[in-house]
């Protein structure tokens, strides 16, 4: 039977730009409730021994990634090209293409070729990305639609959109990428906000069990959603229908907070919205595409994949 796994996918140790060891970063994980992690550091590997691997399975699950990081200069600006590989076979190391659309798909590539999951990151960090250069490239599974460091720019400017509106932007091209939150953990001893701190942003994950082709296979076909603290008891897409259950039950009952669910259409378009803890959504018939964002009055926040009908 399928439940739902929390897991951070993007995760620095002293092994590239954090402040802590795998180990005692991993141990922080386990003990917040996460069922699995990917360490993503710079350009490498980072790799746990677990031992004896016939002993009771270990939380979290450990799943193999690295951000492939480079930057490229365009209009004499060195702009940052960020791209988890997640559940990767092997390290991949990045590579520049002559434009720099070319290079974002040539380390996509790359990614996929060892056989990895891949996420655009934190596409806002010094406005690194926008829409007409994403939609332009191919064989991405995800883009982060939250971004836990504080320097990601996620809210957008006044003229420059949020991470959201260039998620849209994309689903709007009609090409299909599916939004994740992450903590890009760095700092795991200074719990301040101009600090990249764990537990901020992670995704949960509908699998049939714990193990890393499950998640894997259920991250591939957006079997998950995004959340910064707004937990679901269920989820249930089809082409035409958003099917949410938001969970309360951890809630006091005298202090419940409320929940506002947006549904989101092509140019971010709001198609409907409510203040159900139960939201059943048909999508009408010219829709090309609609997600959920569900905000807590706690300021917390969860997005579900989006549907297209055709």
């Amino acid at each position: 039977m399928k439940k739902f796994y929390k897991g951070n996918i993007h995760t620095h140790t002293n092994k590239s730009d954090g402040d802590e060891d795998p180990i005692k970063v991993t141990e922080w994980y386990k003990e917040h409730g996460y069922d699995f992690l990917v360490l993503t550091d710079h350009n490498h590997r980072t790799i746990l021994d677990y031992g004896n691997i016939n002993e009771t399975p270990l939380t979290p699950l450990m799943i193999p990634g690295e951000e492939v990081t480079l930057s490229f200069q365009k209009d004499d600006v060195a702009v940052p090209i960020h791209i988890n590989g997640i559940g990767i076979e092997r390290v991949v190391e990045p590579i520049q293409a002559e434009t720099f659309v070319s290079t974002i798909q040539a380390n996509v590539n790359l990614i996929k070729e060892a056989g990895g999951i891949a996420s655009i990151n934190h596409p806002n960090y010094k406005w690194a990305f926008t829409t007409s250069e994403l939609i332009q490239v191919d064989g991405a599974t995800a883009i982060e639609v939250f971004n836990g460091h504080h320097g990601s720019n996620g809210s957008g400017g006044k003229n420059r959109p949020s991470s959201e509106q260039l998620w849209d932007g994309i689903l709007s091209s009609g090409k299909l990428i599916y939004g994740v939150a992450t903590d890009d953990s760095h700092h795991y001893h200074d719990f301040t906000p101009t600090m990249a701190n764990p537990g901020r942003g992670w995704i949960c994950v509908e699998a049939e069990s714990l193990a890393e082709s499950s998640i894997m296979a259920s991250i591939k076909k957006g079997d998950f959603y995004a959340s910064t603290g707004v937990y679901l008891n269920e989820l249930v897409n089809s082409k035409n229908t958003i099917n949410i259950y938001i969970r309360t039950e951890d809630h006091d009952p005298l202090n419940l907070p409320e929940y506002i669910t947006t549904i989101t259409g092509r140019n971010g378009d709001i198609l409907y919205e409510t203040d159900s803890l139960h939201v059943n959504y048909q999508l009408p018939k010219n829709a090309l595409y609609a997600r959920a964002t569900i905000k807590s009055s706690e300021g917390f926040k969860a997005w579900t994949q989006p549907i297209f009908p055709k």
